[in-house]
C-alpha cells in the first residue's frame, strides 16, 4: 500500500494552492475554477488557519442568499483542519476521510506542510493498485 509521501511525489506539480482569510469568497471561487481544484488551503503567514471548499460555497452563501464578493472566506472556512503525515497510507487517508466526511487533506512532514491530497488522488491510487493485483492474479492462473 502507497504513502501519503508516494502519492505527493506522483502528483503534477503545482504547488500548495492557498489564500488568506481576508480575501473575498468570489476570490477563492475563481482561484479555484482557474487551477481546477475544489478546495484551498486558508493560510496566514505560514500557518494553515483553515480550508475552504465549493461545497462549503454551496452550503453557507448561496443557500443563505449572500454574495460571494462581500463576504471573506474566513466567514464559511473550516478552522477544524484534519491533517495526516507523509507515512500514513492510501487506507488510512480514505477511512479517516469516510469518517470525517472530508474530501481534502493537508500533509505535513514533521512540523512543515508538504502537499495536500483530496479524494481523488487516493481512490485513483487505490484503483490502481487494486487492478495491479488482479492482474498478477490472472498472470498466476494462467501458468
Amino acid at each position: 500500500m502507497k504513502t501519503v509521501k508516494q502519492i505527493l511525489q506522483s502528483k503534477t506539480r503545482g504547488g500548495i494552492l492557498s489564500i488568506s482569510p481576508d480575501a473575498t469568497v468570489y476570490d477563492a471561487l475563481k482561484l479555484m475554477a482557474e487551477k481546477e481544484v475544489g478546495a484551498l488551503l486558508v493560510m496566514e503567514a505560514d500557518k494553515v488557519v483553515g480550508i475552504i471548499s465549493e461545497r462549503d460555497y454551496a452550503r453557507k452563501v448561496i443557500l443563505h442568499g449572500k454574495s460571494s464578493k462581500e463576504i471573506h472566506v474566513s466567514d464559511i472556512m473550516t478552522s477544524k483542519i484534519v491533517y495526516v503525515n507523509t507515512a500514513q497510507t492510501v487506507d488510512e487517508c480514505m477511512a479517516l476521510m469516510t469518517d470525517k466526511h472530508i474530501r481534502h487533506l493537508p500533509v505535513y512532514e514533521g512540523d512543515r506542510l508538504v502537499g495536500v491530497v483530496s479524494i481523488g488522488d487516493l481512490v485513483k491510487e487505490a484503483i490502481s493498485e487494486r487492478e495491479y493485483i488482479i492482474k498478477q492474479l490472472e498472470s498466476y492462473i494462467m501458468r
